[in-house]
């Protein structure tokens, strides 16, 4: 596959991933030592942390009061890692992204910021239920300059419609993925179009405890995606798919 190269507004996003560990570093006022050994770290103390406390009835609250600094260690540890991967989705970004941008589920923002600075998106709402996230992600846009781009919030708007909406490795960690997908189908404009991810797999050792894999789920979530959306093609390597509505 020819090497497809990255417009000149992110460029500086394979280099150092949008200044992220330095963001972690500042934010939560670590030396570089520490923060090394913390998202080393990272994974295995949120699998263990979800095999002790998790549970469906209460993830709600397990992901918004529960998770702590952990989860952004491990989030930093998987998006430094995986650089290639996360490439090819923010291609998708800068190729389908327009208008008003919705980010659900946005965790460390390497999305949201993608979004911001694409020149024709109008402003990015960052939607997570985690505060410490939320509250991560506003020092991120405030060192890069992105505050005016990017609005905050703990859940999805009501009444509110988006132009392009994003969630990325979200839809596995909620009981009811179907009613999500419904969410986004009418919140989206006629044109709109949605950029989505899953991983329905708790992992080969169980790593990923908080993660949906019923097979019942499973397949209503496909049908629903089936009938209510059309996959657009995009010739990245990504598990990340783009979609538009039904017209």
């Amino acid at each position: 596959m020819a090497q497809v190269a990255l417009p000149a507004f992110l460029s500086d996003y394979y280099q150092n991933a949008f200044n992220l560990k330095q963001h972690l570093q500042e934010f939560l006022h670590l030396d570089s030592e520490t923060l090394e050994q913390k998202l080393a770290a990272g994974t295995q103390q949120l699998a263990e942390l979800g095999h002790r406390d998790f549970d469906w009835e209460t993830a709600t609250t397990f992901y918004r009061d529960k998770v702590g600094e952990i989860y952004l260690f491990e989030l930093g540890a998987w998006h430094l890692d995986c650089l290639k991967n996360l490439e090819s989705t923010l291609f998708l970004i800068v190729d389908h992204a327009q208008g008003l941008v919705l980010d659900f589920g946005g965790g460390i923002g390497t999305h949201t910021i993608c979004a911001a600075l694409c020149p024709q998106v109008e402003q990015v709402i960052y939607c997570d239920i985690n505060p410490l996230n939320r509250d991560f992600v506003r020092h991120r846009a405030e060192q890069l300059g992105l505050s005016q781009k990017i609005a905050f919030c703990s859940e999805m708007p009501p009444e509110k419609t988006f132009d392009t909406i994003i969630s990325f490795d979200v839809l596995e960690h909620l009981p009811d993925p179907c009613e999500q997908l419904l969410s986004f189908h009418q919140a989206l404009t006629p044109e709109g179009k949605t950029i989505l991810n899953w991983y329905f797999f708790k992992g080969f050792n169980q790593e990923f405890p908080f993660h949906l894999d019923d097979p019942k789920v499973m397949e209503a979530f496909f049908k629903t995606i089936q009938s209510k959306f059309v996959e657009i093609f995009h010739p990245y390597y990504t598990t990340a798919r783009c979609y538009r509505k039904w017209v």
